[in-house]
C-alpha cells in the first residue's frame, strides 16, 4: 500500500494522477496555505512515512535506515521533496519512480 496525502486530500498511488497532484498543490498555494505532502509506504518489508519540510514533524526512526529505505530517502531528496519550494512535478517524478520500484 502506498498512499499520498496532500493537505487533507488522500489518494492511493494508483489513483494519484498528475492532474490530481497538481490541482491539490496549486490550489493550496493559491489559497496561501503551506503545502504538506505525506507519502506512506507499506510494501515488501517497508513501513515508511516521507514528509515534505512544510509538514509538522512526527519525529524520525530510532535506527539508521536500511538500504532500501535509504534509496527511497535519496530519491525523495533527489526529486527536491526535501525543499520547501517543491512542485507538483517533483512529486509526480518521485511517484513514477516509486511505482517502478514495486
Amino acid at each position: 500500500m502506498i498512499e499520498v496525502k496532500i493537505g487533507e486530500a488522500v489518494s492511493d498511488i494508483r489513483s494519484a494522477s498528475e492532474g490530481w497532484i497538481n490541482q491539490q498543490i496549486n490550489q493550496r498555494k493559491a489559497d496561501g496555505l503551506s503545502v504538506c505532502v505525506k507519502v506512506t509506504i507499506k510494501e515488501e518489508g517497508l513501513n515508511m512515512v516521507l514528509l515534505t519540510p512544510t509538514c509538522p514533524s512526527g519525529g524520525g526512526g530510532s535506527r539508521p535506515p536500511r538500504d532500501r529505505e535509504q534509496k527511497l530517502f535519496d530519491l525523495w531528496n533527489k526529486r527536491g521533496l526535501n525543499r520547501p519550494d517543491f512542485t507538483g512535478g517533483n512529486l509526480v517524478a518521485f511517484l513514477k519512480q516509486l511505482k517502478n520500484a514495486f
